[in-house]
């Protein structure tokens, strides 16, 4: 997929490599970790971002053959300018136990069905949402942010054993998160992931 990269995100890049070295990484984990790093300016997150290399790999495939994204919130959405996304959060209602993020979650269920790739980057009750769920992902970005539940639903999301993006600490978004999926879209696979960013 070629894309125009403009000049200050190369400089931007260009800065972010020059303060960390993450010739350290394969080429996709280098490649969400520098697109997260970039989106909040936080180089913290190179430490805190817990992925896996062969299952990015899986959820390239899956994303590239056309498998759907679901969002928890439109403002992940807004962040994923390059592909269709699914958000049902409009048309949830909140009810007893069940938060309207929650609602959202199960109603995009109902939509995809098994196989999507799914970006949380707000609510903890959505992630926690889809662990309930037999969702069979080919990926879970879960990166919601908040002093409450936030870091909890990112810990059960990995003791979960679903492939997974997340990190350790409270701080997440729908920034990093869309971030996260978007490295993915970005990057080929036969492409180093130092060269990509300036070659899409």
């Amino acid at each position: 997929m070629n894309r125009v990269v403009h000049p200050i995100e190369q400089e931007s890049f260009r800065r972010l490599r020059a303060r960390l070295d993450t010739s350290c990484f394969a080429p996709l984990s280098r490649a969400v970790v520098e697109r997260v790093i970039h989106s909040a300016a936080d180089l913290e997150y190179a430490s805190d971002l817990v992925l896996d290399e062969s299952e990015l790999a899986k959820a390239h495939r899956a994303l590239h053959a056309g498998a759907p994204v679901v969002v928890d919130v439109e403002m992940v959405a807004a962040g994923i300018t390059r592909r269709e996304t699914v958000c049902r959060l409009k048309d949830a209602t909140a009810g007893p136990g069940l938060t309207r993020s929650a609602h959202a979650i199960r109603l995009a269920y109902e939509e995809v069905g098994p196989g999507a790739l799914w970006v949380i980057g707000c609510a903890p009750t959505a992630l926690e949402e889809l662990l309930t769920l037999d969702a069979s992902p080919a990926l879970v970005i879960g990166l919601p942010v908040g002093f409450v539940g936030a870091a909890e639903s990112k810990a059960a999301l990995r003791e979960s054993g679903l492939p997974a993006v997340s990190n350790v600490s409270e701080k997440g978004g729908s920034a990093v998160a869309a971030a996260a999926l978007n490295a993915l879209l970005y990057t080929a696979l036969s492409s180093p992931a130092s060269s990509s960013e300036e070659k899409q």
